[in-house]
């Protein structure tokens, strides 16, 4: 079944490395998340309030939320957003690190922090964080060309979308 997916990533820094992902072939249907840069700058010049708000409307009719990690993805203002109302809109969640994915001027980067372990759901009065619910693969080294669809899916079914 082909999902609405959102992707989540730090433009400035990782747009290339979201591209090879977007670009592998292995999705149908909508690419949401997606816009190029002059797009981005426009929504940017538009304020705090303008930027949630495409991320809100990007995020209508999505199953999942697939967060890009690059060296410095994790704490990002938008990012902490994105996973935020991705968790309130119960879509399904996983990470894939993207440090390995070559771009044509910086290379490989160093691998980023999980941004899931800043997020956290309370159960039975104890603290049960993102990074121990929702996985998290490695682009490169988990063969995301091959697996991201069914990466996806398996997202999708666990949160019973």
């Amino acid at each position: 079944m082909a999902r609405k997916t959102f992707f989540s990533f730090h433009f400035e820094r990782d747009a290339w490395r979201a591209g090879q992902v977007r670009n592998s072939g292995m999705l149908l249907g909508d690419k949401a998340g997606f816009i190029d840069k002059a797009q981005w700058e426009e929504v940017k010049r538009n304020g705090n309030a303008a930027i949630e708000r495409w991320i809100d409307k990007q995020l209508e009719g999505t199953s999942t939320t697939v967060v890009l990690i690059g060296s410095e993805t994790a704490g990002r203002k938008y990012i902490n957003y994105e996973i935020e109302q991705s968790a309130i809109r119960g879509n399904g969640l996983l990470g894939i690190y993207i440090h390995n994915v070559r771009t044509q001027i910086l290379g490989t980067d160093p691998k980023g922090r999980n941004p899931f372990d800043d997020w956290y759901h309370t159960v039975d009065g104890h603290k049960v964080y993102f990074s121990h619910i929702y996985p998290t693969y490695d682009w490169v080294r988990d063969d995301g060309r091959s697996n991201l669809g069914k990466w996806i899916e398996e997202a999708a079914k666990n949160a019973k979308r």
